[in-house]
């Protein structure tokens, strides 16, 4: 039986439970409002360029500098101006690890200090991986443009990310008949390409997939009932709404957990760009392809990019420079595969 001295406890319990939600979500509220510095950070190099490109026309140099005097502002050249917002979101996780540090755990703002660091560091972490997305556009871009008898839109249109890429047999209806085939799976879409009979190394463009209308069935080795045809290393793609299917075997096992892995892959990928709302702007996507086919895509890898620490040792003086990552082999195989011809 329930008292009223009970009845209180709950309510209060209650009370401290709703208290705690709404102060998450502001939390998160306020977490979010930091995504623009992700846009702010990846469209600096432009907005430096394109200064360095004004400042040599007199009147702009002038109009700069009477804006300066204007406002009374400290004399700093404009592109100081324009690091200060990057500067200032690197040193915001440094100062939360250090507040934390010197933190008694007892204390009633150690929770909040600590959840402010973590917002911070998922703040760092997200201007990071845009920025990796948006220097991976130039390499989609570059890696089209080395493939012979295009069609269709162009890759960015819906994709911003090579998920994997291997080789496979494709089979579909009505034929049933086998076609080895290059397969590269971005986020939105699956392309197949087909090699050339002499030079390997040159690839045609033969079909893609929208994988948005897919789904993917494991099929287990012998007959396959739809296709009437012994499979082994098999997965298919059922198109939900036309009832199309592919058919694709790989040549070993662990090829093919690679690519149904990767197929899950694909999905967690474009669950998380809903989710955090990243997209690339149509002016970007026309930079991309633009760069891929001129000198200036050159001058513009050679940029530096800011990059923000999502680790935090004690003594640490953080340097605006491209991160130094174990370079990868994958677009190296790419690359190899279908060279980027001028």
């Amino acid at each position: 039986m329930l008292t009223a001295n009970s009845l209180s406890v709950i309510s209060g319990k209650q009370i401290l439970r709703g208290h705690l939600l709404r102060e998450q979500d502001k939390n998160n509220s306020k977490q979010t409002e930091f995504q623009i510095y992700s846009e702010y950070c990846n469209n600096h190099p432009n907005a430096c360029m394109e200064l360095s490109r004004l400042t040599k026309v007199n009147k702009y140099v002038y109009f700069f500098e009477a804006c300066r005097l204007l406002q009374k502002m400290i004399d700093i050249s404009l592109d100081g101006f324009l690091l200060t917002p990057v500067q200032k979101i690197c040193k915001y996780p440094l100062q939360l690890a250090e507040l934390l540090k010197y933190t008694n755990p007892q204390h009633r703002d150690f929770k909040d200090v600590e959840a402010a660091l973590n917002a911070m560091k998922n703040v760092a972490r997200l201007i990071n991986e845009r920025k990796r997305r948006l220097e991976n556009i130039d390499k989609i871009a570059q890696w089209q443009s080395s493939i012979e008898d295009w069609e269709g839109e162009d890759v960015l249109v819906r994709s911003s990310e090579l998920i994997y890429s291997g080789e496979l047999a494709k089979i579909s209806h009505p034929q049933a008949k086998s076609q080895q085939r290059m397969f590269f799976l971005f986020d939105h879409q699956l392309v197949c390409c087909k090699k050339d009979l002499l030079r390997r190394d040159i690839l045609y463009y033969k079909s893609r997939i929208n994988m948005d209308d897919m789904e993917i069935l494991d099929v287990e080795d012998g007959k396959d009932k739809d296709f009437n045809i012994s499979v082994k290393n098999a997965f298919k793609l059922h198109c939900r709404d036309t009832e199309e299917v592919h058919i694709f075997c790989a040549k070993k096992p662990e090829q093919k957990q690679r690519w149904l892995k990767a197929f899950e892959n694909e999905r967690r990928q474009v669950q998380l760009d809903q989710e955090t709302g990243f997209s690339i702007t149509e002016v970007q996507k026309k930079q991309a392809m633009l760069n891929a086919s001129k000198p200036y895509y050159d001058f513009l890898m050679r940029q530096k990019h800011p990059t923000l620490p999502t680790t935090l040792p004690q003594q640490q003086v953080f340097m605006l420079a491209e991160p130094k990552r174990k370079p990868s082999n994958f677009w190296q195989n790419i690359s190899r595969l279908t060279p980027f011809r001028k």
